[in-house]
């Protein structure tokens, strides 16, 4: 395999659900609703009845009611009118958390109880200062995909941060996804409280070892080069798996021979190195995939991702047993490992990922993917390979 094999993974942005629905579906695509979170423009502010001075949420006439009853949670609840605003403004507000623009800081108390597995703050000042910080050492994007209520005066979202810890010289990547219960103070219907929960773990209290074990493993080092990869977003990142929404992308695939196998690889380098109808050169992506698709893992094609600016139409014909065609994307579980892919390893990955996708709850398919990155002259533990394995009718729970 050539040095050209491997790559970065590279995020796509996708749309979240639509209110109050949580269910991602299975084909996906871009849309203007969701943006990475340093290319949006800045959002209207909250729209609010009789707002009061030097606040953005103002009490509606079911919260006036409330304000001789100091505790959140107490009286009624939000009224359906001041939910659905309230739950509008997250939606607009939150995908600015780590951009130029920010978020609304008349939308929040002074004193804000924030906290999450390894930090905490209980004023808006702290609140916005963790922002800061995360910003300066982490580069972070947000991606918001739910939001509803879940309580009498609380609000529930759904995440996915990704960042860079740039402090270290190669700059790995951390992936957190979860929920952020928010909490809204019926006195004046601001946000008094922000508890995140990362899915990856299980104890979720500050201060949380666990939390702490969680960033650590993510700091290791995955030689994965800057060439170009098929677009996906991680929906969920659990502590043995990635759930990743994937973009449709065109492949090159010839038959192999096992999962581990470079049988037909050849077939599909050559056709990207000129050996097609009209000569042309074509560039090297990864990662290379080989997919066994039935339950035996025996039916395995080996195939190379064409450049995202091709399409079918617009490709050479081939010359030799070669077939193009294009994968519709979806949404697939992912592990990653490192060292040498060899096929006992590879089968015992898939048999642990499928074992862990069903005690979850999930809906594997048949078969799966090897997604290698690595020339095989890389040294073994740098080495990035996942096993992937599709899901059927998956949803992101709320």
């Amino acid at each position: 395999m050539a040095n050209t094999t491997c790559l970065r993974s590279r995020l796509l942005v996708l749309p979240p659900p639509p209110a109050p629905r949580t269910v991602v579906s299975f084909r996906l695509r871009p849309c203007a609703t969701t943006i990475s979170s340093s290319s949006r423009k800045r959002r209207p502010r909250l729209a609010a009845r009789a707002a009061p001075p030097g606040g953005a949420v103002a009490p509606a006439s079911a919260a006036s009611k409330e304000d001789d009853q100091g505790e959140m949670g107490s009286g009624g609840g939000l009224s359906a009118d001041d939910a659905e605003r309230l739950c509008q403004f997250l939606r607009a507000d939150l995908p600015h958390l780590f951009d130029d623009v920010g978020i609304d800081r008349s939308a929040y108390d002074d004193r804000v109880r924030f906290r999450d597995p390894i930090t905490r703050h209980d004023t808006i000042d702290g609140y916005l200062f963790n922002i800061r910080l995360l910003k300066l050492l982490f580069r972070p994007d947000f991606y918001l995909h739910a939001v509803k209520q879940t309580g009498p005066y609380e609000l529930t979202t759904r995440w996915t941060m990704v960042m860079k810890f740039m402090l270290l010289p190669w700059k790995p990547e951390l992936v957190f996804t979860g929920l952020s219960i928010m909490g809204v103070n019926p006195k004046n219907l601001k946000f008094n409280s922000h508890v995140d929960l990362w899915d990856s773990i299980q104890n979720n209290e500050y201060f949380s070892s666990e939390g702490l074990w969680d960033v650590f493993k993510q700091l290791r080092i995955y030689k994965t080069p800057d060439i170009e990869t098929p677009n996906y977003l991680i929906l969920k990142r659990t502590a043995h798996y990635e759930v990743r929404s994937y973009a449709p992308f065109l492949v090159v695939e010839a038959k192999g021979d096992k999962l581990t196998g470079s049988s037909g690889f050849n077939n599909v380098t050559g056709y990207i190195f000129g050996n097609n109808a009209s000569s042309e050169k074509i560039p090297m992506t990864t990662p290379v995939f080989t997919q066994a698709s039935d339950n035996t893992l025996s039916d395995v094609s080996i195939q190379i991702v064409l450049p995202m600016n091709k399409d079918l139409d617009s490709l050479p014909a081939p010359n030799t047993a070669v077939t193009l065609r294009k994968v519709e994307g979806g949404i697939a579980a992912v592990k990653k490992f490192s060292g040498r892919p060899k096929e006992e390893i590879v089968l015992q990955k898939e048999k642990d990922l499928r074992s862990q996708l069903l005690n979850d709850g999930l809906k594997p398919h048949p078969g799966c993917l090897l997604a290698r990155y690595n020339d095989p002259r890389t040294k073994s533990f740098l080495m990035r390979n996942e096993v992937l394995i599709r899901l059927i009718d998956f949803t992101l729970e709320l």
